[in-house]
C-alpha cells in the first residue's frame, strides 16, 4: 500500500471511529475536528457510496433543471440556506476567463464556477430512507453548493447525470489549494474623499463591488471606514429582530449567504422563527435558514444609493472579515425599497 492510500484509509478509520463516539456529527464539523477538508472526508467514500465526477461544472449545472424538485444547500461559514423547488432558469455569463451562472425561481442563485475544483455523487444510508445528492467543493475543499433528491425528484435524471459526468479518475486522493490572501489597501493610504464620492454617487448596489476592487478595499474595512450616514455598527445579533419582526408582519425579505463559488438568495417572507442555542432558524416548508450567532463578530446596518432610491441593508460579518450573511427588504428593479424596511433598520442599535 502506498503512502497516499495509507493516508486515505487512515483518513477513513478515524472518521468511522469519530461515528462511533458521536454518531450525529456532520460531516463539516467531523471534517474541522479531524483536521481536514470535508472534500477530502467524503472523498474516503469513493468505490463505495461516493463517486468522482469530472470537472464539467457549467454543463452539469445546466443539467439540474431536469431533476426537478430538489433541495439547494449553500452556506457562508455561520449561515445555511436550504431551498427545496426546481432549478427553473439557469442564464450562463461569460466573466473574463470564467463564467458565472444566474438562476432563477424557487431557487436563486449567482455562481462563480471560477471556485469550483471537486464534484461528487454521494449516496446516503439515513434512518428516512436513502439519500442521493451533488456535491460540489473549491479548491480549498469547502462545500460551495449540495443538491440533494427529494421524494419526487427524478431519480432517472439524476443517474443519467452521473452517468454521463463520472470522472475517469476515481482515486481519493485530491490536490488542493489554497486561495491566495488579497492585498487590501490600509486606512492611512485610502483615498478617503474619492471612496466616498465613489460610494454617495453609486446608481446601483452591484456598483459597491467595483468600488472595493477600485480602492482595494476589503468590504468589512469599507463599511468601518465610511461616514456613519453610510454605514453604522449594530448589535451583532441584529438578525434575531429583523426575521422575528420579518415574520410577524409578513413584510417580505432578502437573505444572501454563500462562499467563493455560489451565493444563495432567499427572496419572500419568512414565518417559523426557532431560536435553537447559538442557531437562529427559519423553517418553513420550502426554505430554511440555519444562522449560527456565534460566528457573527459585527454587524452593520449599510444604505447605499441607486437610481431607485436608498436601499439598506443588514450585513453580519465573522472574526476574519467575512460574510456571513446580508439581509434586504425585498424589491423588484425600478421599485423603491419598503419604507416599512427602512424603518426596522433604524430601529436596530
Amino acid at each position: 500500500m502506498d503512502t497516499i492510500q495509507e493516508s486515505v484509509t487512515s483518513l477513513k478509520q478515524a472518521w468511522e471511529k469519530l461515528k462511533l463516539t458521536e454518531p450525529s456529527l456532520r460531516i463539516r464539523d467531523a471534517a474541522a475536528k479531524l483536521g481536514t477538508s470535508e472534500a477530502e472526508l467524503l472523498a474516503t467514500g469513493i468505490g463505495e457510496n461516493v463517486i468522482r465526477l469530472s470537472d464539467q461544472f457549467e454543463e452539469q449545472m445546466l443539467e439540474f433543471p431536469k431533476l426537478g424538485r430538489v433541495m439547494a444547500l449553500t452556506r457562508s461559514e455561520g449561515c445555511v440556506l436550504e431551498h427545496k423547488g426546481p432549478f427553473q432558469k439557469i442564464e450562463m455569463h461569460q466573466a473574463g476567463p470564467h463564467k458565472i451562472a444566474t438562476v432563477i425561481g424557487p431557487i436563486e442563485q449567482r455562481v462563480f464556477f471560477a471556485g469550483w475544483k471537486f464534484g461528487f455523487a454521494v449516496t446516503t444510508a439515513t434512518p428516512r430512507g436513502t439519500m442521493k445528492s451533488l456535491q460540489y467543493f473549491d479548491k480549498e475543499g469547502e462545500a460551495i453548493l449540495k443538491v440533494y433528491l427529494q421524494d419526487n425528484s427524478n431519480n432517472e435524471a439524476y443517474e443519467a447525470i452521473v452517468k454521463l459526468y463520472t470522472a475517469a479518475d476515481q482515486s481519493a486522493e485530491l490536490e488542493l489549494e489554497t486561495f491566495p490572501t488579497p492585498e487590501y489597501t490600509t486606512r492611512e493610504e485610502l483615498d478617503f474623499e474619492g471612496f466616498r464620492s465613489d460610494w454617495e454617487n453609486m446608481k446601483d448596489t452591484h456598483d459597491f463591488f467595483g468600488m472595493l476592487r477600485k480602492y482595494k478595499l476589503n468590504r468589512l474595512d469599507a463599511v468601518k471606514w465610511i461616514d456613519d450616514k453610510w454605514a453604522y455598527p449594530v448589535d451583532r445579533l441584529s438578525a434575531r429582530i429583523v426575521v422575528e419582526k420579518a415574520a410577524e408582519t409578513q413584510l417580505p425579505i432578502m437573505i444572501f449567504a454563500g462562499n467563493k463559488g455560489n451565493i444563495q438568495i432567499h427572496q419572500g417572507k419568512v414565518r417559523t422563527i426557532r431560536q435553537l442555542g447559538d442557531w437562529l432558524n427559519v423553517l418553513d416548508p420550502d426554505f430554511n435558514m440555519h444562522l449560527n450567532e456565534n460566528v457573527v463578530d459585527s454587524a452593520y446596518v449599510v444604505h447605499k444609493n441607486t437610481e431607485d432610491g436608498l436601499v439598506s441593508a443588514l450585513e453580519l460579518f465573522d472574526k476574519s472579515g467575512e460574510m456571513v450573511a446580508q439581509f434586504f427588504g425585498l424589491r423588484k428593479p425600478g421599485l423603491p425599497q419598503k419604507p416599512e424596511w427602512k424603518t426596522l433598520l433604524d430601529r436596530l442599535n
